[in-house]
């Protein structure tokens, strides 16, 4: 299990996430993500266009789920294994319609995915401001997972 303090570095670090959402005709829906954590809120902020999918599925459903991976995950061929760290977060998401609220979460993505470009980051979120949906993921529940696997030579022996 992946314990509280491992978790929420797992949550700040990975760079996207998968949404899963009960979709119109009831089936499920999920979608690949980039996201930031909110660390002052204790929200997970995502970003979309204004209309889609998507939306038409939190809307019909709040309740979702966001499953990250860490970024150190690989397969150990010689243990038929894989090292990895996942988080599960069980949300309620919801829209983000406060303009100001809306510019600081997109703010926060700049500051996480173009932190050396921030100047720039910052004019282009004012001009895309208008074109762009803020998601809201309100986290009730999460679960984690990590397994650390060291990799070994493997013995060869020759038979004469």
């Amino acid at each position: 299990m992946l314990d509280e303090e491992s978790a929420l570095e797992l949550l700040k670090a990975a760079d996207f996430g998968f949404l899963a959402m009960q979709a119109e005709e009831g089936g499920g829906y999920g979608v690949p993500l980039n996201y930031v954590y909110d660390e002052s809120e204790e929200v997970v902020f995502l970003h979309c266009a204004p209309e889609g999918r998507k939306l038409r599925c939190i809307e019909q459903e709040p309740r979702v789920t966001f499953t990250i991976i860490g970024k150190d995950c690989h397969v150990v061929p010689n243990k038929f294994t894989e090292a990895y760290k996942s988080l599960v977060l069980t949300c309620r998401a919801e829209m983000v319609e406060n303009e100001e609220e809306r510019r600081r979460a997109m703010r926060l993505f700049v500051d996480k995915l173009s932190p050396n470009d921030r100047i720039v980051g910052y004019k282009y979120v004012e001009k895309s401001l208008h074109r762009t949906a803020i998601i809201c993921l309100h986290v009730d529940h999460f679960t984690g997972k990590t397994k650390h696997v060291t990799a070994q030579t493997p013995i060869i022996s020759k038979r004469d």
